[in-house]
């Protein structure tokens, strides 16, 4: 049981709350790339990707593991981009700060949907099998993996260079 749920419920609640991240993610991700703040969607997305990364320690767990050690990293990264976002007001070097930020956490959440994805659909399993302990591996799952990466770089570097948000006076 975890807050009063059997595993298996609270399992679909974490990855419902993961689903709404990653989407709420991307049209805020697309709103940066055309320079159009989106402030509910953005803050649905923040507060569901601490909520999915803070959900992931509650699992039951006897040592850290490489998926703890990302949501450390991406709690770090939410909490600089809340202080750029809501303290800083995205005020000269904020913007850029709230960019990498904002889209790396939503890059780390969609990395760990991909190794989910692996791991849990047959047919991706077949063409990346994972040894347990170990992730899924081999050069389907490293290409795919490579695919996210790349994409990511490039529209991180377009939205560093694209949001320019209404500034008011």
């Amino acid at each position: 049981m975890v807050l009063g749920m059997s595993l298996a419920t609270f399992t679909l609640v974490h990855v419902i709350i993961s689903l709404i991240a990653i989407v709420t993610g991307l049209v805020a991700m697309f709103g940066l790339l055309g320079s159009k703040p989106m402030p509910g969607i953005t803050a649905i997305f923040l507060l569901f990707t601490i909520l999915t990364n803070a959900t992931g320690f509650l699992f039951p767990f006897t040592q850290l593991l490489p998926s703890h050690m990302i949501a450390i990293l991406s709690l770090v990264l939410l909490a600089i981009a809340c202080i750029a976002l809501y303290a800083m007001r995205l005020a000269g070097v904020w913007r850029p700060v709230y960019v990498v930020t904002a889209l790396l956490s939503l890059y780390f959440n969609v990395f760990v949907l991909v190794i989910q994805s692996f791991l849990k659909v047959p047919a991706l399993q077949a063409l990346a099998p994972a040894v347990p302990p170990n992730p899924p591996s081999g050069p389907v799952f490293a290409v795919v993996q490579g695919v996210v990466l790349l994409f990511f770089v490039l529209v991180i570097i377009g939205a560093w260079r694209r949001f320019r948000p209404m500034t008011s006076a």
